[in-house]
């Protein structure tokens, strides 16, 4: 049985992961957030990263040797740290514990991936996700809506993409405001 590709991302009210600096430090991450993004981050066998959003989560790498992090902060670095990674990129030329670099061919590499045995595979990253969407293996769409708009920057879905009509499975709201949505793509192959 093929894998499921889970692209899931937290996105403002207007639709961006980034902003326009490239940046993700606009979102409102308290800490029912973050332990729901653990909770889902844990569901899953494996990831594939674009560049940004690889060096971004970087911090992860070394976080558990800070001695003010939070606990709920504590436990998403030991999950992310075990955590198998795959980085898809071409100006990288290393990449840290877990992961390990694809150069090129994330369509293909995706595809292969996808067909193993295993449990599902997360996708990180809306350069990526473009390539991704189009192939058709992108099986369910997961954004975390933030209760904020950021005006511009690089957004959750590409420019032109058209999907059919999409099965919603879930919905959650947040005390803070955040709003999670859970799709099913059923053309995905």
């Amino acid at each position: 049985m093929a894998r499921k590709v889970i692209y899931s991302m937290m996105v403002s009210l207007d639709g961006y992961i980034a902003g326009t600096d490239g940046t993700p430090d606009w979102g409102i991450v308290d800490e029912p957030i973050h332990r729901f993004a653990g909770d889902m981050f844990a569901e899953l066998a494996m990831s594939v990263y674009g560049r940004r959003v690889y060096e971004a989560m970087s911090y992860w790498d070394t976080a558990e040797d800070d001695p003010d992090l939070q606990d709920f902060m504590r436990d998403f670095a030991g999950l992310y740290t075990a955590h198998p990674k795959v980085v898809a990129s071409t100006t990288l030329d290393a990449v840290g514990p877990n992961a390990r670099l694809l150069r090129g061919g994330g369509v293909e590499e995706v595809a292969r991936l996808k067909a193993e045995d295993g449990g599902p595979i997360g996708l990180a990253g809306a350069t990526l996700a473009a390539s991704l969407i189009p192939a058709g293996l992108v099986d369910e769409y997961r954004p975390i809506i933030h209760p904020c708009a950021i005006g511009g920057g690089t957004p959750y879905l590409p420019a032109g993409v058209e999907l059919a009509k999409l099965e919603l499975l879930e919905t959650r709201t947040f005390p803070a405001g955040h709003v999670y949505l859970r799709y099913r793509d059923p053309n995905a192959r």
